[in-house]
């Protein structure tokens, strides 16, 4: 009875206890709910605000009557200008942020285009700190990389439709928070609206961590040396990633391993098992979104230019330090014979890409990573293309067999295509001339189009059969490249001859939409290594994938 009742008191105590942390804890479970809340909510906005003259007052109450103006809750952001968002005193609590604006494609409200969410640089500064804890592109905070829009739906940051953004990262904060987004495009940010909740606390717990996030990038990676993510002194807890990739050699580059090094030991004491591992995938990535992981972008598996960008949220699993943290990744992967040293294609060779990444993380006092986001020129992929011809440029009948061939603009391209209409695919064909000024490895790809009345069409180069028939068909209007071929080209003139050979069985039509014929660069080593330089590529085309 005693060791009954002793039992009964002690879990009532761990309850009490329990009931005691879970409000100051904050953990946003439905549990939570029916427990009382501190503090008073709040929010900033971009609600309308008219002043005397009419004009957007920030300072000015939100203008709530029958006159149109009252729904003009957005604003522009002109080129080279800061925003701030929210600027309030604490100590409290960031609790959710929304945002959006207009995509980067010319439309009718921004003629021009607008600026992309690559160029915009969010920032977040605590308690008046001359370094903002929070320093990223707002694309990449958000988990959309590259200056692609892509859906994420996932626990603390929700993309839905691709332009709507949410993040519901808790950021506490002593003296003040001031939010700010800096426009580094040469076009305006159009049609900004934003909701930022926080709650106004009555005091915050001495021990507090505030939340941070840092983007940086390298691009390629530095040779010799893993690439790291973060490094910070103090107390903490490291909660979240955003990697992006953007490959230079063909081949899967995710075998290297994740690698951390906590509370300033000299070798690390967390090792992972290959990059797509860390972001709880296997085998590879592809796109997904879960509410912990996921691949909002990726374009083709194993090309020369692919785009890969994961995300992990580590909300039940952050990594602890005492002392300080550092996050790295292996950049090590497959390698086409021609880069290895060994001319052999194995698993383990290390690559070099161009990465870049979000670090999130909490910890007490002010971190000592030294790591600045690069402005938006420098923060643009460099081209990997050596010669890019645009195919609208070859739309006469030199240049096509029977049927019409026109330009036609599309969103996915910045130009007009190349849109070739045969009624059928005897004598149906397309050609486009490239020249090469310098005998260098190259790899020749074509940027094209397929939709539902696209047609089958084989590649030759200079009457060479190169790559596999490329199939134009698909339900969805989208671009994708088709790579052909790995060579060292003689210098001159040369063609690429596009022959129809039918038609997917679900395709109406057998058209051809054409952007481009490429000739992307491949890495310097391969140029060192010259293991292709005398074959005769004519003879045997090859494509390393």
């Amino acid at each position: 009875m005693r060791l009954r009742t002793l039992r009964g008191q002690v879990r009532w105590t761990v309850l009490a206890l329990l009931l005691l942390w879970v409000p100051c804890a904050r953990s946003g479970s439905l549990a939570d709910l029916a427990r009382p809340q501190e503090g008073r909510s709040q929010r900033a906005s971009s609600t309308h605000r008219a002043g005397a003259d009419g004009r957007y007052d920030p300072k000015a109450k939100p203008k709530g009557d029958l006159d149109e103006a009252s729904n003009s809750d957005n604003q522009t952001v002109p080129p080279g200008s800061t925003k701030v968002l929210m600027d309030v005193e604490g100590p409290g609590a960031i609790t959710h942020i929304w945002m959006t604006f207009l995509g980067p494609e010319p439309q009718a409200w921004a003629k021009n285009g607008s600026a992309n969410h690559q160029e915009m640089l969010l920032r977040i500064y605590w308690d008046g700190r001359a370094r903002p804890g929070v320093e990223a592109p707002v694309g990449d905070f958000f988990a959309n990389s590259f200056g692609e829009r892509s859906e994420v739906i996932s626990q603390p940051v929700v993309v839905e439709d691709a332009d709507s953004y949410n993040c519901f990262w808790r950021m506490p904060f002593r003296k003040s928070a001031r939010v700010e987004i800096v426009n580094q495009s040469t076009n305006p940010i159009s049609l900004l609206y934003f909701n930022i909740d926080w709650v106004k606390e009555v005091d915050l717990p001495a021990e507090t961590p505030y939340f941070h996030a840092q983007y940086r990038q390298e691009y390629p990676v530095a040779k010799g040396k893993d690439y790291v993510v973060l490094e910070t002194k103090g107390k903490g807890h490291y909660v979240g990633t955003v990697l992006s990739v953007r490959t230079r050699s063909p081949g899967w580059f995710g075998e290297g391993d994740e690698k951390v090094y906590i509370d300033e030991e000299s070798e690390p004491s967390i090792w992972g098992t290959g990059t797509e591992d860390f972001f709880l995938s296997a085998w590879g990535l592809k796109r997904a979104s879960t509410p912990y992981f996921g691949v909002p972008y990726f374009d083709q598996w194993g090309i020369v230019g692919g785009h890969t960008s994961a995300y992990r949220w580590q909300i039940h699993d952050p990594f602890v330090f005492n002392t300080g943290i550092k996050m790295t990744f292996e950049h090590f992967g497959w390698i086409s014979p021609d880069e290895n040293p060994q001319g052999k294609s194995t698993s383990w060779n290390e690559r070099e890409d161009d990465y870049s990444s979000v670090a999130f993380w909490y910890q007490t006092g002010e971190a000592t990573f030294t790591e600045r986001a690069p402005g938006a020129a420098e923060r643009r992929l460099p081209s990997l293309e050596r010669v890019t011809v645009q195919a609208r440029e070859y739309a006469a009948v030199a240049h096509h067999g029977e049927g019409d061939a026109v330009q036609q603009q599309l969103s996915l391209y910045p130009i007009p295509q190349l849109l070739y209409q045969p009624a059928h695919a005897e004598r149906a064909w397309v050609e486009i001339p490239f020249e090469v000024t310098r005998k260098e490895p190259l790899r020749l790809l074509l940027n094209l189009t397929q939709s539902y009345d696209f047609g089958r069409y084989q590649a030759y180069v200079d009457g060479v059969k190169v790559g596999d028939v490329f199939d134009g068909y698909s339900e969805k209007i989208q671009s994708v490249e088709h790579h052909l071929l790995d060579f060292w080209p003689d210098v001159g003139r040369h063609a690429v001859r596009l022959e129809c050979v039918g038609k997917n069985p679900k395709s109406i039509g057998f058209y051809l939409g054409l952007e481009s014929v490429r000739l992307r660069e491949r890495r310097p080593r391969v140029f060192d290594y010259g293991f292709d330089r005398e074959k005769h590529w004519r003879e045997k085309p090859v494509l390393y994938n």
